[in-house]
């Protein structure tokens, strides 16, 4: 779960499933439910903190880090880059906007369809990107510690997660 998606995410408390024990009474979940939901609230909140150390490190905000953090990856229309971090598409706008401003962004068409504008990150903007990706210790030395089976299996039971999110 990426930064914006988190802090969208927490900021409404999901649904509960109807008739399902383990999201509807938190007094009967069994333990080994109850053990996973704080080891990850507490693994999310970690890793949050370090990002927004790490994009205050590189003079930007969380939401800026990790919009430059998608685009090199790939240019992308301002309405992906809000349905990637769940956001209004005017937020998205006014940070592309700024992040324009300190040169860290352009703009420019895109060659399927030119009535659409890309965002797509400058040299600098993918080096910032990249230096505050660089500073996330926590989580990359937690991933390194593990096999690459563990890894995998891991990638897999949080895909699955994702798969299976009924609140989205």
């Amino acid at each position: 779960m990426g930064t914006l998606e988190y802090m969208a995410a927490s900021s409404s408390a999901p649904k509960p499933v109807t008739g399902d024990p383990v999201t509807t009474d938190p007094a009967t979940a069994d333990p080994a439910t109850a053990d996973l939901v704080e080891l990850i609230g507490t693994l999310v909140s970690r890793h949050y903190k370090e990002y927004e150390q790490a994009a205050g490190g590189q003079g930007l905000t969380t939401a800026q880090a990790r919009v430059l953090d998608l685009l090199s990856r790939e240019p992308m229309p301002m309405r992906r880059i809000a349905q990637q971090v769940n956001c209004e598409p005017s937020n998205i706008t006014g940070l592309i906007d700024r992040l324009e401003g300190r040169g860290l962004v352009e703009r420019r068409p895109d060659p399927a369809d030119r009535r659409v504008k890309l965002a797509a990150p400058t040299e600098e903007g993918v080096r910032m990107a990249r230096g505050v990706q660089g500073n996330l210790g926590f989580a990359r030395g937690a991933i390194a510690s593990l096999t690459g089976e563990e890894r995998d299996s891991l990638r897999r039971l949080l895909a699955k997660m994702m798969e299976a999110d009924t609140t989205a």
